[in-house]
């Protein structure tokens, strides 16, 4: 097994730096980044792109990839399945009319990438999510396809020991998202509880997207999910578990602590794991949501990045992507590396050599050592748990980690 170091990257900073250079010379060299950008997940998507961007600055100035200059190319997939399917078809189109490409980095959502796999399944080139999790995407048998994050199976048995045993719940409602990532993630959390002898109490979805107030709520008190939110309570549980994204997750807190149930502990899945789901900006109700978000729970498939890298790499991605980086700009990042450095070990650019050097390899990656199943889920897969503490994401599980 070979290991593949990025020591070359910090040596060719230094020399950078002393006024030497590594130019590629052969041409362009594209990866297209497919998530969404502009919508209600458009934050999300932006950051991965940030993330990807920034890799590829800090790989064209070490030579690029086997003498080529990477360059980024984002789609908007706009959270839309057939949006997706159609950026797959384009994409197919340009690399069989001779595209020089290195790979895609997406989708952002389960539902894209399982979608967008039926076109790039047959295509040769390969395909890296930052986040999407459905297990059913690396029990496909697809050889083309990998991901720098858990599963939702490595998600559902991690969350589900924490709020057994850092949470002490025996008793747990969960509330998820309408959609193939919240159905499938509460499914697997009700396999897990139910393992560990806890009683699921209540299991309700919740409509994608954000919501409007009730109609019967109170004038200057509005309830978004009246309904569930107090039906859930009525069971009594230790625990709430919600699977779904950081849209929807303020205004369920929200209504927790309308109804005065916000002291109930509260566990959100990682597409959750974002400053607008802390961060209400204009929203009508910003200081209450800001207020309602404190002391959830909040798990994730990379760690918080400003605990995680140094100065001169935030300073970089600020002048790549003009803002500071949010949580999925570490997994943009790891996604073009890993292809990067998988095809420089290879010498190659040919898919299946690739795919062959990604699965050999050990990648020494900012958030540590990346190995690959032959499947293409990781061999060394990491749940990061945080609690939101005075307005930023405290790492409580791994221990040790720091805060943003």
């Amino acid at each position: 097994m070979s290991k593949i170091a990025f020591v070359g990257l910090v040596l060719a900073l230094l020399v950078t730096a002393c006024g030497g250079t590594q130019e590629p010379t052969k041409g362009d060299l594209t990866v297209f980044v497919t998530v969404p950008l502009s919508g209600f997940q458009a934050n999300g998507g932006q950051t991965v792109v940030g993330g990807a961007r920034l890799a590829a600055e800090h790989i064209n100035r070490t030579g690029g990839v086997n003498g080529y200059k990477l360059v980024i190319e984002a789609l908007d997939d706009e959270s839309d399945s057939d949006v997706a399917v159609s950026l797959a078809e384009q994409i197919a189109q340009r690399v069989q009319a001779g595209a020089r490409t290195l790979g895609v980095v997406g989708n952002l959502n389960s539902g894209q990438t399982i979608a967008a796999m039926e076109i790039y399944r047959d295509l040769a080139i390969n395909i890296v999510t930052p986040t999407a999790s459905n297990p059913s995407l690396t029990l496909s048998g697809y050889r083309n396809f990998f991901r720098v994050n858990a599963s939702d199976d490595v998600q559902a048995r991690v969350d589900a020991e924490f709020l057994v045993s850092t949470l002490q719940a025996g008793r747990v409602a969960i509330l998820h998202n309408d959609d193939a990532y919240g159905i499938d993630l509460a499914s697997l959390m009700a396999a897990e509880l139910q393992k560990l002898g806890v009683t699921v109490v209540y299991q309700q979805q919740i409509a994608i997207g954000p919501p409007e107030p009730s109609p019967t709520a109170l004038p200057g008190r509005p309830l978004y999910y009246p309904g569930i939110v107090e039906a859930a309570v009525a069971q009594a549980p230790d625990a709430i578990f919600y699977a779904g994204y950081e849209v929807e997750c303020p205004y369920l807190r929200y209504d927790l602590a309308q109804i005065g149930a916000q002291e109930i502990p509260f566990l959100a899945s990682d597409g959750c794991f974002l400053s607008a789901a802390i961060e209400s900006g204009e929203t009508l109700h910003a200081a209450e949501f800001a207020a309602a978000t404190e002391s959830m729970f909040v798990s994730g498939f990379s760690p918080e990045p400003r605990a995680t890298v140094d100065s001169a790499w935030i300073r970089d991605y600020q002048q790549v992507d003009f803002r500071n980086p949010d949580t999925y700009s570490i997994n943009g990042y790891l996604a073009v590396r890993v292809l990067a450095e998988a095809a420089r070990e290879a010498k190659s650019l040919e898919q299946s050599i690739v795919a062959d050097a990604l699965r050999a390899g050990t990648f020494d990656t900012i958030i540590g050592p990346l190995r690959y199943q032959d499947n293409g889920d990781l061999a060394n897969p990491t749940i990061y748990i945080f609690q939101v503490t005075g307005g930023r994401f405290v790492q409580v599980f791994p221990t040790g980690g720091g805060s943003k």
